[in-house]
């Protein structure tokens, strides 16, 4: 048999307000990660290395930064006619936005008639994940399933901030209900401590997903969210199916990496995800050459350290330090350094993330905060050593104590 014709769907039209500041000025899916990375690079990397080469990306709220992102990266082969295309929100169907998920997708069903799938692949753009979407496919075909919804073991603890697939006792590969957050659930047959969260992946039938946005448009009591309304339309018809995700098997992966995922919603979840990366066996590993993860980064210089008097020591220990960084007599410990970061002398940063183009000048101290683009924080300045402190200056400082300071701010 021919293989299926695939249509992979980003959907990145979120607004992130759980977020900010981060997403003040940008979508959510544009956030930088890990130095060089923007969110969205996990989801097309993950398609790409999986041979799916035919992806929209549906955009909406402050889409420049992720289209420019998109258009100058990731650039296909028109020879071969493989394709990442931005589709921003076109009213096509009305005069609204996206109300949902299932409505972007619904809005936009003339990229679905114009390609004529077989199959699409629908993803979230903002989560940090590997994952070969073809043995998804693989399943979900030999299933005979409409939809399949890949899920990803959880402790059982933590139910209440998942939708939670709840299987068939006699078939774990068939979904029995998808429960929003519940506050009572089973745990797995062969794990009772565990339960399986959806990761807002979906791989489904053309023609089954084009009736099923096109029903939920028309029903006024929906959210048209594909979670909360189209996976349980499949589950009335008896036609969903579940992805276990322990069962992918990415190239280079190892059992400390293989299964991570991590939905990076909030300034604290998004600070720790960026710590994963910097251990010295990594909980993520940015260096697995076969599974690589693409970016757009180029004609940068190498970073530089500089420096090397008493007291006086350009340099970073336990810390990512990307192209065009300048360490110049200053001290890194436990941090992610993006492009075009500039650390003047005696400057101190411990257990924070600066993103592009940040200065940090001379005996100013920086800890356990996130530094968007452009912050120039001046001689002997402090941040995140102070929480009243920064609260008082209008930064934003979670619970947990991480400080966050937006793009473009000066700090006296």
């Amino acid at each position: 048999m021919a293989a299926p014709k695939v249509l992979a769907i980003v959907l990145a039209g979120g607004e992130g307000n759980r977020l900010k500041p981060l997403t003040a000025h940008r979508a959510k899916p544009a956030v930088p990660f890990g130095g060089i990375y923007r969110l969205v690079d996990f989801a097309l990397s993950n398609l790409v290395n999986s041979h799916y080469l035919h992806i929209v990306v549906l955009t909406q709220y402050k889409s420049h930064s992720l289209d420019r992102h998109i258009s100058k990266t990731w650039r296909m082969s028109a020879l071969l006619g493989n394709y990442v295309a931005p589709v921003p929100a076109q009213q096509r169907v009305g005069k609204h936005w996206y109300l949902g998920s299932a409505d972007a997708i619904f809005q936009c069903l003339n990229i679905i008639e114009d390609e004529r799938p077989d199959i699409v692949v629908v993803v979230g753009a903002d989560h940090v994940y590997r994952m070969d979407f073809s043995q998804m496919v693989d399943a979900h075909i030999a299933s005979g399933a409409e939809m399949t919804v890949a899920g990803i073991r959880q402790p059982i603890a933590l139910a209440t901030e998942f939708g939670v697939i709840d299987t068939m006792p006699d078939d774990p590969t068939k979904i029995r209900a998808f429960l929003e957050k519940p506050v009572d659930p089973v745990g797995l047959a062969d794990s009772p401590g565990e339960i399986l969260a959806s990761m807002g992946n979906y791989v489904i039938n053309a023609d089954a997903l084009v009736e099923a946005v096109t029903r939920d448009s028309e029903n006024k009591d929906s959210r048209h969210d594909m979670g909360g309304d189209i996976v349980p339309y499949f589950v009335d018809r008896g036609t969903a199916g579940v992805y276990d995700f322990i069962r992918n098997d990415v190239p280079g992966s190892t059992d400390r990496d293989r299964d991570y995922w991590r939905d990076v919603g909030t300034i604290d979840s998004y600070y720790d995800a960026n710590k994963d990366l910097i251990a010295v066996t990594p909980v993520f590993n940015l260096y697995n050459s076969k599974w690589p993860l693409h970016t757009g980064y180029v004609g940068l210089p190498p970073a530089k350290f500089v420096h090397a008097g008493a007291g006086r020591l350009g340099h970073a220990a336990d810390s990512i330090v990307s192209p065009g960084v300048l360490i110049s007599g200053a001290t890194v410990v436990g941090s992610v350094l993006s492009p075009g970061v500039h650390l003047h002398s005696w400057a101190a940063v411990s257990d924070s993330v600066l993103l592009d183009d940040v200065q940090v000048h001379r005996h100013a101290q920086v800890h356990r905060a996130i530094i968007d683009k452009n912050v120039i924080i001046h001689e002997r300045a402090r941040v995140g050593l102070n929480p009243e402190e920064d609260r008082a200056r209008g930064f934003t400082v979670t619970e947990s104590g991480i400080t966050v300071v937006p793009k473009g701010t000066i700090v006296e």
